[in-house]
């Protein structure tokens, strides 16, 4: 029975949303979010990154402080208002390639998290969980919700259709060409019988935003042992999340790119995996496997079809049969020696968004060696290996939609 609650979100105001909403910070060069600080005083990337006022970078506890500080500065000076009473807010995108995402924008318990309610598919490193609970606890709001999914329902939907025929609160468009809309849902039928129904769920999945909600969590005890008043429903026991049905999510695979053959030759690379795939050399062509088990390479020019031989066939686990931990168990791991995917510096990771060429690309110009391409996973892989409390490789998805920092911020 996952808790799924209101809650008053701190937000820009109609006039500045589009001026303040912003990509999450990791994803602009230093050059982009100069250009957009240099030319837009009501950017959250001013938020996020404290240390242009003054030229200076500043990291660890002094650039957290600093954080706080300047979002304190965008509420005095009228940039966010509060809701006045708790509430759900219907969230609509509709991306450049007219996809369209909407769903709900709650707060989700941190209890249902330990409790295995909210299900996880991704691995977490320690200190990154630990970073991001000091800044959460230091800044005191949270302005990007962990991405779940759960079963499409009839139920959500109706709400969410009859409330999108009004006027949205927000109508902005990013200049990726992502439109976003959203309305405040207040009343309190709408908020009774949307509670009621994800209560009536078994479970629900984390879909983007491990790292933050298991971040959340930590704050969560942390908070606990140093508050007097320690209620249930106090606000650092919950995190901002945005919930999809299942038929809205879309996932992308990321590809892979390796620097060297670990010190073989092409042609001892090749040997050493015609045990486990099938070969076959495409030459200048390149075909998109739809198809498990099969991977694109490109090495040296040519394009490659590798077709797991039907010996190799024999999975215990769903993680077993998953192809990005096939590549690593057979190729990346024993042959390539990287055994670290998240920190070996050999590895980097393309979105599936941009394609084999971008990995021709790169190799061409002596980036990389050599290229995997992989195909996306279903969403009912992500749920089978959640629901086996099993953990994927490191970028195994690539999830889409992604909100906006700045829009609808969650204060604890």
């Amino acid at each position: 029975m996952p808790e799924i609650i209101p809650f008053r979100a701190v937000r820009p105001t109609r006039d500045k949303v589009s001026l303040v909403a912003c990509r999450s910070y990791e994803t602009y060069t230093e050059e982009g979010r100069n250009f957009r600080m240099d030319r837009n005083p009501f950017s959250f990337l001013h938020i996020l990154n404290p240390g242009y006022k003054y030229h200076k970078e500043v990291n660890g506890p002094q650039r957290f402080s600093l954080v706080r500080n300047r979002y304190q500065e965008f509420k005095e000076d009228g940039v966010f208002m509060q809701e006045a009473a708790p509430a759900y807010y219907a969230y609509k995108i509709i991306d450049r390639d007219r996809n369209t995402f909407s769903g709900i924008v709650a707060a989700a318990s941190v209890e249902d998290y330990l409790q295995d309610r909210i299900k996880k598919h991704e691995d977490t490193i320690a200190h990154r969980e630990t970073l991001f609970r000091d800044y959460l606890d230091t800044v005191g709001f949270n302005a990007e919700a962990v991405l779940m999914t759960y079963p499409d329902n009839a139920t959500i939907e109706e709400i969410l259709t009859e409330i999108m025929t009004a006027r949205a609160e927000y109508e902005f468009t990013m200049p990726y060409k992502d439109t976003h809309y959203l309305w405040p849902i207040t009343n309190e039928t709408h908020i009774s019988t949307i509670k009621n129904t994800f209560a009536a769920m078994e479970q629900l999945y984390i879909a983007d935003g491990h790292h933050r909600s298991a971040s959340s969590y930590l704050l969560s005890e942390k908070r606990k042992t140093e508050a007097s008043n320690k209620t249930e429903h106090s606000s650092f026991n919950y995190f901002m999340s945005y919930l999809i049905p299942e038929s809205h999510v879309l996932i992308y695979e990321f590809n892979r790119l390796i620097k060297g053959l670990n010190g073989l030759s092409k042609e001892e690379f090749l040997i050493a995996i015609d045990e486990i795939y099938r070969i076959e050399n495409l030459g200048s062509d390149y075909i998109k496997s739809k198809k498990k088990h099969r991977f694109s390479m490109y090495l040296d020019g040519d394009f490659y079809t590798l077709k797991l031989r039907k010996s190799q066939r024999n999975f215990e686990t769903p993680l077993d049969a998953l192809d990005a931990q096939i590549l690593y168990t057979t190729i990346l791991a024993p042959i390539l020696g990287i055994t670290d995917m998240r920190n070996d510096k050999r590895i980097a990771y393309a979105d599936g968004r941009k394609g084999m060429v971008h990995v021709k690309n790169q190799i061409d110009q002596d980036e990389f060696t050599i290229g995997f391409g992989m195909s996306p996973i279903t969403i009912k892989e992500l749920k089978v290996i959640a629901d086996a409390g099993l953990k994927m490789p490191p970028k195994s998805t690539y999830i889409e939609p992604k909100l906006r920092s700045g829009v609808l911020i969650y204060e604890f």
